[in-house]
C-alpha cells in the first residue's frame, strides 16, 4: 500500500531555521513518514498524515499552510 503525498504551501519561511522548524512540526504529526520542505518554492511535500493535522502543526509552529 502506498502512502499518500500531500503538498502544502507554507507561508512565513525565510531561512534554513524556518525550514527546520516546519520539518520538525510536520514530522511530529501522527502518521507522517517523510517530509521535504523547499524554501525557494515555499512548498512542503509530506508522505502520510492527514491534511488538517498537517496544517494545524505548521500553524502551531508559527507559519501558515494551505494544501495545494
Amino acid at each position: 500500500m502506498s502512502t499518500q503525498s500531500i503538498v502544502l504551501s507554507i507561508g512565513g519561511m525565510g531561512c534554513a531555521g524556518c525550514v527546520a522548524a516546519v520539518e520538525k512540526a510536520l514530522l511530529a504529526t501522527p502518521g507522517v513518514e517523510r517530509v521535504v520542505v523547499d524554501l525557494p518554492t515555499g512548498h512542503a511535500t509530506v508522505e502520510g498524515g492527514e491534511t488538517a493535522a498537517l496544517v494545524a502543526a505548521v500553524e502551531a509552529a508559527g507559519y501558515t499552510a494551505q494544501p495545494l
